[in-house]
């Protein structure tokens, strides 16, 4: 989306137009702070081990290594190096945004939110779980720089849920052993460490702080620091201790947050404004209105009442689908006469934060997530309070499975209770405590990986101003996530094992069944990398008798790199799902992975076939398309696998559980399909530039790709093709016909001059001929058969273009459409033709002839219409004509001459596509005075760019891995699953258990969507009938596929009663049955004794 220009303030330090990305910069080399290190641009193999401990400590070493080198700096054994000031690094990072690589995260945050980004530096204390997933999130985003915080080693207890670290890791100071990796993730951020003692003058430098492991003492005591620091530094203390976490925000006494949720601004079509104190205002019903009451909205082209024209901000109530009220006196006004925008004012919103040590006593409100969990927050807020003085008193944290600990955790909690006074709870919850203390050591990666998520975008926030901070705590539990069965407390020790993190809440029992599980992922991209680095972490497939199998048929771009952090650049080109399992493997070695790159779909059944799926503990969906999904659904329901489902949409993520037999399946809701545009109103009538840019896709498809292909197909079998459109004999054949031979005819190119020429007629055609055709038909005051005008909201009245070569606009549209014109012609493109000025010179050489509108132009304005093309008479007739004329131009063509299709890509900004496509909306929404959007916003619309962060993604999927614990244990009630929807803008967390299947009952039977009977066997057709019979139930029509293998109502059918199902399906239905297949399915058509229709399971008959 397109940002608009905001003042510098809040979370914005000075200096904050710079931007981030460039090599060479000057680093300060003071002793200001002893423990720093810095790496730069050093390029390892992906997830290789790291081969750096600090880097040099003078100013030529940094600089060198920034500069671009592929060689690390100078290192040195020791543990603490000469200091880095991070406020200086990247002084002189220039302000350009690589737009391939962050091309999905601009969609989300828009150019300014990137800029601020490009200029913060934030700190991440503790590399455990937690702070290694903000941290990845936070390079993938392109901060300034990320400095990395821990004066302790890396533990065995750390590998459940680092995937930075190995046992070769083992002793190393953590942020040293994490700079490399991280660093790989993005070289145009720096990446320093910090392994000494932290002081509150070391946060001066940064305009975030993040603290993952420190006690409440410390915390209050640097969050007054960057609370009365001017400016203030945001502050973040985030903590997840098993399957409870928490996060604290307070991003000072004045934070001004420029928008709060990131959705564009809604508007409406005016269609009447009433002359009354306190206006109603109507909006055409094209689509409805999302105001709401006590919005503030501004009006422009308002035709009458002009009034309302002066920018003003005007509050608005009792909005309704295709009205509202204007809280305003319109009696004095103008009359309302036509047209008009109406567009919601977004106003920034300024927040007060508390420090940690009032807000510690007075909370306020806890942001929920489950309601289901309404008395939560409370309790858990007094149970970190107590971890932190259990840990203080003690030293450690409490032993899992200890009962001692435990008691003595809930007599802390207790005691501190107790102190609240009015603020007091009733039940502090025992049961629960005693959960928290066996797991508060250990991290869990799908906690981690949660928290990781949510953490990372509230650092976005403190940045950039964009979106609602979490104000101010926010605590979650997934208690449901145990194992149903009561916890032997031995089975929570450790077994020197690098998952004993994960043993010490779970227990090896659910261990051994995570280890051999054998897994489905379908993906591996954004989501897809995600869980695989869960997986790895979680030991899921890790086991003798586990597997993991992924498949993905795509290959690795560049836009992928700033989600899909698997990949690095030296992987483009490659398979997504090959680089991405190895990369997984490297996380934990144990991996049973095999990679495929096979689309998931029918045409596969042979690779996934039934002995494949039946093999299954759980399906994982990592996919970014609903018709993939819906048909992983639809195995999953047919072969009762659990399958875990989710999504993403910019700031925002799904997650959908679909267990057998407890829950509904992905297919049996649906969203509803989006609105299309009605064809005359994308060809003829836009109104916005969405539809100008719909528009311009389908003109340069049409050109560069269906036109030439047409061509190709036409002169490598010219006889099979005329014959083709002889025999289709219609509008559209006769429409395919005149584009090739105009291509081959009067429009072919053989030199470059004629590419120009044909662009700046084609630019004639467009944006002057046309629109002129079109107010000579309808003129501005023209009426419907109804004698309404017709030029009323929506339609907008255009006016036709002058074309100039000193207008940057037309002369870049015949640059782009000549250059991609000689293109599919193959003539070699000049140097001269990008350079303006002589561009222009060629352009005024071109004649241009003039145009006389027609009497009798045929200009489609029904909004059901599907095509442009006017069906006629002599079709046949005009047919014959162009293929004669086509066949005297193929003679005059040189030998084996081909056109070259282009197809449309949008993520290469050096092709021009973009640039013609850019161009010919804008020149379009001119015609219209609609406004004019820049290339990045046209790819977002034309190349149907899902927004994508990498922060939603970490969060989907450590949801989902929260209930693939549960998946894996078994047993669990459909209550104890949950489905989510999360918007991290507002921040929003909606959980709630999932919905249940819908049942069919029949005597002492109930079934459900879930229910598939199989007979065995191979039974006959008699049989089959008997079984149904059997349970009361009546088969009067039985087919296979299309075709009919028993009918009732046909005699002849009782013929076929000792005929094997399978025998019959082969002759009759024509199946073909590989030799991989067991079973075919039925469909039955049944009622009961009584006469009634009964809605039956599909049945599978097994043969073999």
């Amino acid at each position: 989306m397109l940002p608009r220009k905001r003042a510098g303030e809040g979370a914005v330090v000075e200096g904050g137009e710079g931007g981030g990305g460039g090599g060479g910069e000057e680093v300060s080399g003071s002793n200001a702070s002893s423990g720093v290190s810095l790496l730069k641009k050093s390029r390892i193999g992906c997830f290789g081990p790291p081969e750096l401990t600090a880097t040099g400590n003078s100013k030529s070493d940094v600089a060198n290594n920034g500069s671009g080198s592929s060689q690390p700096a100078s290192t040195s054994s020791t543990s603490t190096s000469t200091s880095t000031s991070t406020s200086t690094l990247g002084g002189s990072m220039p302000t350009d945004i690589d737009e391939d690589l962050h091309s999905r995260q601009l969609a989300v945050y828009g150019r300014e939110t990137m800029r601020r980004l490009f200029a913060s530096n934030v700190l991440v204390s503790g590399m455990q779980g937690l702070g290694v997933e903000i941290a990845k999130n936070l390079v993938l985003a392109g901060v300034k720089s990320v400095t990395l915080h821990d004066e302790g080693v890396v533990e065995l207890w750390d590998l459940s849920s680092n995937f930075l670290y190995s046992e070769n890791d083992i002793g190393k100071n953590r942020a040293l052993a994490s700079v490399q990796k991280l660093q790989e993730l993005n070289n145009a951020v720096v990446v320093t460490t910090l392994t000494t003692k932290l002081t509150k003058e070391h946060l001066s430098d940064f305009q975030v702080v993040v603290f993952t492991d420190i006690d409440l003492h410390r915390a209050i005591e640097f969050d007054d620091y960057c609370h009365t620091h001017q400016p203030p530094i945001s502050f973040i203390k985030a903590d997840v201790r098993g399957l409870f976490g928490s996060v604290f925000c307070d991003f000072g006494p004045e934070f001004t947050v420029f928008d709060v949720d990131g959705e564009e601004p809604h508007t409406g079509i005016i269609a009447s404004i009433s002359n009354d104190n306190a206006a109603l205002v109507s909006c055409v019903d094209d689509e409805r209105l999302e105001f709401q009451d006590g919005d503030l909205v501004v009006f422009s082209e308002v035709h009458g009442m002009t009034e309302l024209n002066d920018g003003k901000p005007r509050k608005i109530k009792s909005a309704r689908p295709y009205s509202f009220i204007l809280e305003e006196d319109t009696t004095n006004y103008g009359v309302y006469e036509k047209g008009g925008i109406v567009t919601q004012v977004k106003l920034p919103k300024a927040l007060k934060f508390k420090p940690l040590k009032e807000a510690i006593k007075d909370p306020g409100d806890f942001l929920l997530s489950d309601f289901s969990k309404f008395d939560r927050p409370p309790l858990l807020h007094l149970a970190f309070q107590a971890l932190d003085k259990f840990v203080s008193e003690c030293g450690r944290y409490p032993v899992a499975g200890s009962e001692e600990d435990a008691q003595r955790f809930i007599s802390v909690a207790s005691g501190i209770n107790d102190s609240l006074g009015d603020g007091k709870l009733e039940d502090i919850n025992p049961k629960l405590l005693q959960h928290f203390a066996f797991g508060a050591r250990a991290v869990l990666n799908p906690m981690a990986a949660m928290f990781g998520g949510i953490v990372g975008q509230e650092v976005v926030k403190a940045c950039s101003g964009k979106f609602h901070p979490l104000f101010q705590f926010f605590y979650f539990d997934s208690v449901e996530s145990l194992p149903t069965e009561p916890l032997d407390l031995d089975d929570l020790k450790p077994r020197n094992s690098r998952y004993d993190a994960q043993v010490s809440v779970f227990g090896s029992k659910l261990q051994k069944k995570i280890e051999d599980a054998k897994v489905f992922l379908v993906g591996s991209g954004a989501l897809g990398c995600e869980f695989l680095k869960n997986i790895a972490l979680m030991g899921v497939s890790c086991g003798k008798h586990g597997k993991l199998t992924v498949t993905d048929d795509d290959v690795i771009e560049k836009s992928n790199l700033s989600r899909q952090f698997l990949f690095r650049d030296w992987n483009i080109g490659q398979a997504k799902s090959t680089v991405a399992a190895s990369a997984a493997t490297s996380i934990n070695p144990r991996l049973n992975v095999e990679a495929l790159q096979n689309r998931v779909g029918p045409e596969t059944e042979n690779v996934f076939d039934d002995t494949f799926w039946e093999n299954l503990s759980v399906v994982i969906n990592a996919l970014d398309n609903v018709n993939a999904r819906l048909y992983v659904d639809q195995r999953c329901l047919y072969f009762q696998k659990p399958l875990l489902e989710s999504g993403t949409l910019g700031a925002k993520c799904n997650t959908q559980m679909v267990i057998p037999h407890l829950t509904e399946n992905y297919g049996a809701s649906r969203d509803p399909p989006e609105k299309q545009a009605p064809m005359c109103t994308v060809h003829s009538f836009p109104h916005n530039i969405d539809h100008c840019l719909t528009w311009a896709r389908s003109e340069f498809e049409g050109l560069l790709e269906k036109t030439p292909a047409e061509v190709n197909a036409y002169l490598s079998n010219p006889v099979e093709y005329t014959k083709a459109m002889i025999n289709a004999g219609d509008a559209q054949a006769r429409d395919t016909l005149e584009h090739v031979l105009e291509c081959l005819d009067k429009e072919r190119c053989e030199r470059f001059e004629d590419c120009i020429s044909w662009a700046r007629l084609k630019f004639e055609d467009y944006y002057t001929n046309r629109v002129k055709q079109l107010i000579y038909t309808f003129p501005e005051n023209a009426l419907t058969s109804t004698g309404a005008p017709f030029w009323s909201a929506p339609k907008r009245f255009p006016r036709p273009l002058q074309f100039s070569v000193s207008d940057p606009g037309h002369l870049h549209f015949v640059m782009a459409a000549s250059i991609l014109r000689a293109e599919t012609f193959g003539i070699p493109v000049p140097d001269w033709a990008k350079n303006p000025k002589k561009m222009a010179e060629a352009v005024d050489k071109v004649v241009v002839p003039g145009f006389q509108p027609k009497e009798n132009a045929n200009i489609v304005t029904d909004e059901k219409a599907t095509s442009l093309s006017a069906a006629s008479i002599d079709d046949t007739a005009a047919i014959n004509d162009l293929i004669s004329r086509l066949e005297h131009c193929r003679s005059n063509l040189p030998p084996g001459f081909r056109m070259k299709p282009i197809q449309f890509e949008k993520d290469d900004d050096t092709n021009y596509h973009m640039d013609l496509i850019a161009a010919l909306a804008n020149m379009r929404a001119r015609n219209y005075s609609i406004p004019e959007v820049d290339k990045l916003k046209a790819k977002f619309i034309a190349g149907r760019i899902i927004p994508a962060i990498a922060t939603s993604t970490a969060m989907a999927t450590g949801l989902v891995c929260l209930e693939l614990y549960k998946v894996l244990d078994g047993g669990h009630k459909l209550e104890d699953y949950r489905n989510t929807f999360a918007n991290l803008a507002l921040p929003l967390f909606s959980m709630a258990e999932p919905v249940p299947p819908k049942a069919v009952k029949h005597r002492d039977l109930t079934w459900t969507v879930w229910d598939r009977w199989i007979i065995e066997n191979n039974p006959t057709l008699r049989e089959l009938m008997q079984w149904l019979q059997d349970k009361g139930l009546n088969a009067y029509s039985i087919s296979c596929g299309s075709c009919l293998l028993y009918n009732s109502m046909f005699p002849r059918h009782q013929e076929r009663m000792d005929r094997k199902v399978v025998d019959l399906a082969k002759e009759v239905a024509k199946l073909e049955v590989p030799p991989y297949r067991r079973h075919l399915d039925v469909v039955v058509a049944c009622e009961d004794d009584e006469g009634d229709d009964i809605d039956i399971p599909q049945i599978s008959v097994y043969f073999r």
